[in-house]
């Protein structure tokens, strides 16, 4: 991981636990906790364009545990999204772009509206699901046109609930290969340790779902995590999960690994013995160093890249389909009548 890597997984921690302050109300653990397995994601392996929040094959995020909405707000802010300093400030704000749990079409880049643990990552199974009707129905030899992932990050909680049980099932049923599922294990409630209410077998469960199983032993690790993302995309005929043990509020000296950094602010002194933890300065707000947004600067190259290969790959898929052209503009924009399915499809 190289220092830009590092100095963003800490901003997104940092700006976080700033605003949940501000706001005086918020969850500042899983953002702090799960900010390197998001920063792997999203800048290693995740397919988007922040340019282009609507390209239409871009890979799909879900933020199942919704209440840690900052780690969303953080990543769209760094990652050039729209989202502003400004807002980041007015979070849990009335009227704000940044509400307490992600809202879809209110937020640019939020592709669903998630809260109620357990049910992003059933939404997350439905995308799946679309992704491979789709490419069923749009796809052409060498022409691959509908191809991409659906990632949903969850929490224990999110797996304690009886839906994402349900959906997960369905999903190794499907064989839905274009699904991966990460796991911020922090093994912590608002209560206290998840041991209280739920010591089951997660792994054993997916794997009897017939999940492929990855586990990663230290969540700060964005080169592990890009990794087992890697891995977990190699495999086409299975849904992923990938187990990261995390601690909840880490970098927070006072909190880290405890219940009390789930569901409340860190604390004024907290936060400040947090910037210092990270070598960042005590007497600055809402602060991010200026190689972070060079790293991003950097990366919305490849960002840009991914769609202009597929519109080229689309350009040409259309000139040799132009039957298929129509029939697209028909889906995707919601103009469907029942002769433009396959009845073959669903007999």
């Amino acid at each position: 991981m190289s220092k830009a890597d590092q100095m963003t997984v800490n901003s997104i921690r940092i700006l976080s636990a700033e605003a949940i302050q501000k706001a005086n109300s918020g969850h500042p653990g899983l953002p702090m906790g799960a900010a390197a397995m998001a920063y792997a994601l999203w800048s290693r392996e995740q397919k988007h364009n922040p340019q282009n929040p609507n390209w239409a094959n871009r890979d799909r995020f879900v933020l199942s545990a919704g209440h840690g909405s900052m780690l969303m707000y953080s990543l769209l802010h760094l990652f050039g999204y729209g989202v502003t300093i400004e807002d980041i400030k007015n979070f849990r704000q009335w009227g704000s772009k940044t509400p307490g749990h992600p809202e879809y079409g209110h937020t640019i880049g939020v592709e669903t509206t998630t809260g109620p643990l357990g049910q992003g990552i059933a939404m997350a199974v439905g995308m799946a699901m679309a992704e491979a009707r789709l490419a069923a129905e749009f796809n052409k030899p060498g022409y691959e046109v509908v191809d991409h992932y659906t990632y949903s990050i969850s929490g224990d909680g999110c797996l304690m609930e009886g839906v994402s049980s349900e959906a997960c099932s369905m999903a190794g049923n499907l064989k839905l290969g274009k699904l991966i599922l990460l796991y911020d294990k922090n093994d912590i409630t608002i209560e206290g340790k998840t041991e209280i209410t739920f010591t089951e077998d997660v792994a054993g469960r997916f794997e009897a779902y017939g999940w492929q199983v990855i586990k990663v032993a230290d969540g700060a690790d964005v080169d592990a995590i890009a990794a087992a993302i890697a891995e977990a995309k190699a495999c086409k005929d299975k849904p992923s999960i990938i187990i990261v043990q995390t601690e909840i509020g880490y970098g927070c000296p006072a909190k880290q690994g405890k219940n009390s950094a789930h569901g409340e602010p860190l604390g004024a002194d907290n936060l400040i013995e947090t910037k210092k933890n990270f070598g960042w300065p005590t007497d600055k707000e809402f602060y991010v160093p200026q190689e972070v947004y060079d790293n991003m600067e950097q990366l919305q190259k490849t960002f840009s890249k991914y769609e202009d290969d597929w519109n080229k790959l689309f350009a040409s898929y259309v000139e040799k389909y132009p039957e298929m052209a129509a029939k697209w503009d028909a889906w995707f924009n919601a103009k469907c009548d029942s002769s433009m399915f396959d009845a073959d499809f669903y007999a």
